[in-house]
């Protein structure tokens, strides 16, 4: 049986400049060795979506953070009851195309 190693704690200090950035959305991309999260603040009326954070990771340490994420959520609903997420808006595709009907072949009926 092999030992654990001892665990790392780690002091964590928080800067008293710090600010906190509200972000309402976030758009994921990733390259081969990199996942990229973009914070973006949307709000009403306004048109424009400031991005408020880039945070980049590793791909490992954004499942890392996924996991961790998933498990704070668990937590978060077992004290407060379940996060009631709204129905996700339709693609730009089901926007355009979402009314056409099709015929039996496929085609698109001559009244779409």
């Amino acid at each position: 049986m092999n030992p654990q190693p001892p665990q790392r704690q780690l002091r964590l200090e928080i800067p008293a400049n710090l600010n906190a950035s509200y972000a309402n959305t976030v758009i994921i991309s990733h390259t081969q060795s990199e996942v990229v999260m973009d914070f973006i603040q949307v709000m009403p009326n306004d048109p424009r979506a400031r991005i408020q954070t880039r945070v980049v990771m590793t791909p490992v340490n954004a499942k890392l953070f996924l996991r961790a994420l998933s498990e704070n959520v668990t937590r978060f609903e077992e004290r407060h009851g379940e996060i009631q997420v709204p129905p996700q808006p339709p693609s730009l595709a089901d926007q355009l195309f979402g009314s056409m009907r099709t015929g039996e072949d496929g085609a698109p009926d001559a009244d779409s």
